[in-house]
């Protein structure tokens, strides 16, 4: 996980940042008539416009989950820092999923060269036979 200090953490930098007080949290509303959602992520609200509701949600659950976890790895309250570390940690795991989709497993490799062999025996059966 990134983290967004230069230094690394120390027990006085660690007791130095006060304890937030979490506000009690805005329950989500979707605007039927215009199609708008609000969210609140790391405690600010923003209004949202999507095809579907449910999942502009669950995005914004996500993200606000990120930030929460970037916050508690770092010393840092900048919440735009917070947010381009949380940004690279969604990037990162993206990139590891894309990377494990674009490359075949193991298995799928073994099994695409097993078709291929018995492709190319057919085809030489009917070659020799046609």
């Amino acid at each position: 996980m990134a983290t967004a200090s230069n230094r690394p953490p120390t027990d006085e930098l660690k007791a130095s940042v006060p304890a937030k007080s979490v506000p009690a949290k805005e329950a989500p509303s979707i605007n039927a008539a215009n199609g708008s959602v609000r969210v609140e992520i790391f405690d600010q609200v923003y209004n949202l416009r999507g095809s579907d509701a449910a999942y502009i949600l669950k995005l914004a659950e996500y993200v606000d989950s990120k930030m929460r976890a970037v916050s508690q790895q770092t010393a840092t309250v900048d919440s735009v820092r917070l947010a381009v570390l949380a940004a690279l940690n969604i990037a990162d795991e993206y990139h590891l999923l894309k990377r494990q989709l674009e490359a075949p497993s193991p298995e799928a490799r073994q099994r695409a060269s097993k078709l291929a062999s018995a492709l190319d025996e057919v085809l030489q059966d009917a070659r020799r036979t046609g």
